[in-house]
């Protein structure tokens, strides 16, 4: 999930930093914090959130424009809430102290306490979190309050109750749980109710997508059926999917269906809008969007689409670690309706990328996915499994000793394999359990088990041996004092040879 998620931030950067930035002689409205003047700020601020970043990173240079936006806007609120950034490259004591690891951090500040900032990172998403932060978990909205607090966010939930109604508690409950994500308000007046043709006791969404009213039907005091019902409704259904919005749909639990499309294609906003029959009737077993197949063509790749023919169609189940994709052409919305069935109807196989399977002519087995099961899964031998990127510094330089690691245990094959697969052109299959998120990744399956371990220990020689004789289930003697007979070309060369785009 993080190399999908790095996939499109990294593919959106350029186009963030290439637009919006303020000219170098306009006043900035974000305040430049030091050592000096960290402290004051944010003891004196009930509320306010900082940036800590480094002048060389290139995701802090595509927040830039936004954080900036936010700034200017936040400002106007009726209760300002200010934005400030610290240089760590400069206050290095200050970052140190607020135990800053990678860049940009973000920390919402409560009169100096920090609480990590879990929001979007565009300007309207950083907005709209900071104005839910100003807000109490639970709004009290008196009736002439009601329609300016139905439009506070894109969704507001507003619960219409009785004072010391037993229903009051779980909402507000539920309220607490999810102030990040969404505003909540409380009406108690009856003859509001009425006027917004709303029955007593009722939970209604006022929404500014879609259906802009969406009354719930369920149980008042089942919380998680409450918050269930916020989060499927709180997805537009079809919507444009980017780094600011990913992540929303990457945790919503459900398998995501994308529309890859040219930005200025004559024709995609009548597709998408043709989408919306087909995502109406699916909802809340699949969600729909549409991404710009320009940006995000390697993410596009990633799903196993060959990134030459435009439009596409795929479906990804993220739990599952599965793709569906779909190449399009004659009646597009046809087939993607039929595509959409068979999926849900479980007649779908899913894509799985892989390499030719290769003459194994070395000491390391070089795996690809179309034999991922066969090799890793059988049952009489311990596997130790490298999956690794061909551009990865750290791949190649563990290359060497990896190859060394081959020689070593090349007289008990029968017993023990040593292997590496290049993740980037190969899926680890839906059998594995896991997936890939960064390189190397090291696993090893024991002999007679399904299970994967994770490597612990060194990354040496030495290290790997006494990884595997605790853990391995067949037990084989090494000499480490005998030289490695490798005669193959310096596998750091082998591995640093391009075959696809990092995701």
């Amino acid at each position: 999930m993080q190399l999908l998620r790095s996939a499109l931030a990294a593919s959106v950067a350029f186009a963030a930093i290439s637009s919006g930035v303020k000219a170098a002689d306009e006043k900035s409205d974000v305040v430049d914090l030091t050592k000096d003047t960290f402290a004051s700020f944010v003891e004196n601020e009930n509320l306010s959130l900082v940036e800590f970043f480094a002048p060389w990173c290139g995701h802090c240079q595509a927040l830039k424009p936004h954080y900036e936006e936010s700034a200017t806007a936040l400002l106007k609120e009726e209760t300002p809430i200010k934005l400030a950034k610290v240089d760590c490259t400069v206050e290095e004591d200050v970052c140190s102290e607020q135990e800053v690891q990678g860049y940009p951090t973000l920390k919402v500040f409560r009169k100096g306490t920090a609480s990590e900032y879990n929001g979007p990172r565009k300007a309207d998403g950083i907005i709209s979190y900071m104005k839910k932060q100003a807000l109490p978990a639970l709004s009290e909205v008196a009736p002439a309050d009601l329609e300016e607090f139905k439009k506070k966010d894109k969704l507001v939930a507003v619960a219409y109750l009785a004072d010391g109604a037993k229903e009051l508690a779980t909402f507000s409950s539920l309220a607490d749980k999810l102030r990040d994500s969404y505003v909540f308000g409380h009406v108690a007046d009856a003859e509001a109710a009425k006027a917004e043709d709303v029955k007593v006791p009722s939970i209604v969404l006022y929404r500014s997508f879609d259906e802009p009213k969406i009354v719930y039907s369920g149980k008042l005091t089942d919380e998680s059926a409450i918050e269930e019902f916020i989060k499927a409704e709180s997805t537009p259904l079809v919507d444009e999917v980017g780094p600011e919005n990913f992540m929303t749909y990457a945790e919503a639990g459900v398998p995501l269906a994308y529309y890859f499309t040219l930005p200025d294609a004559a024709d995609k906003d009548k597709d998408v809008e043709a989408l919306r029959d087909i995502a109406k009737k699916h909802k809340g077993k699949l969600n729909f969007v549409w991404i710009d197949a320009v940006k995000f063509v390697n993410h596009g790749k990633g799903l196993n689409l060959n990134g030459e023919n435009w439009p596409a169609f795929v479906i990804q189940d993220i739990q599952g670690n599965t793709k569906f994709p779909l190449e399009l052409s004659g009646d597009r919305v046809g087939a993607i309706s039929k595509h959409v069935d068979d999926f849900i109807g479980g007649k779908l196989k899913p894509s799985i990328k892989s390499e030719a399977v290769p003459e194994q002519d070395g000491p390391v087995w070089v795996l690809v996915a179309d034999e991922f099961d066969k090799v890793v899964f059988d049952d009489k031998k311990d596997v130790l499994v490298e999956f690794y990127a061909p551009w990865c510094g750290h791949c190649k330089k563990l290359a060497p000793t990896w190859d060394t690691l081959g020689e070593k245990y090349a007289a008990h094959k029968d017993k023990i394999v040593i292997a590496k697969m290049d993740a980037t052109a190969n899926d680890v299959p839906p059998s594995a359990g896991f997936q890939v998120s960064s390189f190397p990744t090291i696993k090893f399956k024991p002999a007679g088990s399904k299970e994967f371990l994770d490597f612990a220990g060194d990354r040496t020689l030495d290290g790997f041996v006494d990884f595997i004789g605790q853990n391995a289930k067949n037990s084989v003697k090494i000499d480490l004092s005998a030289p490695a007979n490798n005669t193959k070309p310096a596998a750091a060369e082998e591995h640093a040879k391009p075959k696809h785009e990092e995701l």
